[in-house]
């Protein structure tokens, strides 16, 4: 990993109707070090965090002009320096007009890796710390978390200009609880949403679970476990399933076989790329469900040899039970008796 420039600026807005404050540091070239190593934390949480959507940058240049900025930096028509006031200046604006309390660092990051630029930009949250000082007095201190992102992009450089580029080469994070300063920032970035990720699920699944009933019976769970598997990969990269690369995954002999299999099948994208919920596509593994004081939850390869179901009773039967369950449950009965 290696960062081309990086820049923040921590923004403030305590009391609405006033205008809001902002302080910008300056624009570092190839910082290195702990800059690298507090990029590295925040791509972590970026690549983890579940329910990101995928789009595209906004045509609408009057309301969201921060792409045509981007492009005119990245043709070297202006500094990144230069590119990042006029950033930093609008993020002000928008603050300005928000009627709920903020603060936080905005940092843009522009990186170099080994196939592809990408840049982020995204909000570093602060977290309240203790610390005595020099003279043994009990103080307050705010310092950066390096375990919370609630609202970042991811920008592909090279799907967005390139002439064979996807038509999705935005990457969004927003939180639930971010409010209108989650709005604004999606405003700041000029992210508009081009993927239906439920529907992309839905086919993903669809497709999966009708390969592995097509396959030979022995082979149908291990079909589904390597899609599940090759899906959280992904996830944890941060990357949507290429239905080619899936394909040849799931069977090294015969790569084609589900790429071909889908396309009959399923509806998928022109792209060949799909964006499912890692979270929901679990399913293709584990059978799961509460309610009524009850929690269960098996790999569904254990149906029908230590899981039974009765559809006429609607009764689950569980044999082999876990050591550890089959412990409590004794304890209980034994504690019940006395």
């Amino acid at each position: 990993m290696a960062i081309k420039h990086l820049r923040t600026a921590f923004a403030s807005q305590y009391q609405p109707g006033q205008p809001a404050r902002l302080n910008s540091g300056e624009a570092l070239q190839e910082p290195g070090g702990d800059y690298e190593a507090l990029h590295k934390q925040m791509k972590r949480l970026f690549n983890s965090k579940p329910g990101k959507k995928y789009g595209r940058f906004s045509e609408d240049l009057g309301e969201c002009p921060f792409s045509s900025w981007l492009k005119d930096y990245l043709e070297d028509k202006q500094s990144f320096g230069a590119m990042t006031d006029r950033l930093f200046n609008q993020w002000q604006e928008l603050l300005t007009g928000c009627q709920e309390e903020f603060d936080g660092h905005l940092m843009i990051v522009h990186e170099a890796l080994a196939d592809a630029d990408v840049v982020y930009l995204l909000i570093v949250e602060t977290d309240s710390a203790m610390r005595f000082d020099g003279n043994q007095v009990l103080d307050a201190t705010d310092v950066l978390s390096l375990s919370r992102l609630n609202l970042a992009v991811r920008i592909e450089l090279d799907d967005w200009l390139s002439d064979n580029g996807s038509e999705n080469y935005l990457t969004l994070v927003h939180g639930r609880g971010t409010g209108e300063a989650g709005d604004l920032f999606i405003r700041l970035a000029g992210f508009t949403n081009n993927v239906d990720v439920e529907k992309e699920t839905m086919t993903f699944l669809d497709a999966v679970e009708a390969f592995a009933k097509n396959s030979e019976p022995e082979k149908a769970g291990e079909v589904r476990s390597r899609a599940y598997e090759f899906c959280k990969e992904q996830h944890s990269l941060g990357e949507p399933v290429e239905i080619e690369a899936l394909s040849g995954y799931l069977d090294e002999n015969e790569p084609q076989r589900f790429k071909e299999f889908a396309s009959q099948n399923a509806e998928l994208p022109e792209t060949g790329v799909l964006h499912p919920d890692h979270r929901k596509v679990k399913k293709l593994v584990r059978i799961a469900g509460s309610g009524g004081g009850m929690s269960v939850s098996f790999s569904s390869d254990l149906v029908n040899q230590a899981v039974y179901y009765d559809r006429d009773k609607d009764a689950l039967t569980i044999t082999r039970l876990p050591k550890a369950l089959r412990e409590q449950l004794q304890r209980y009965l034994e504690t019940r008796e006395e």
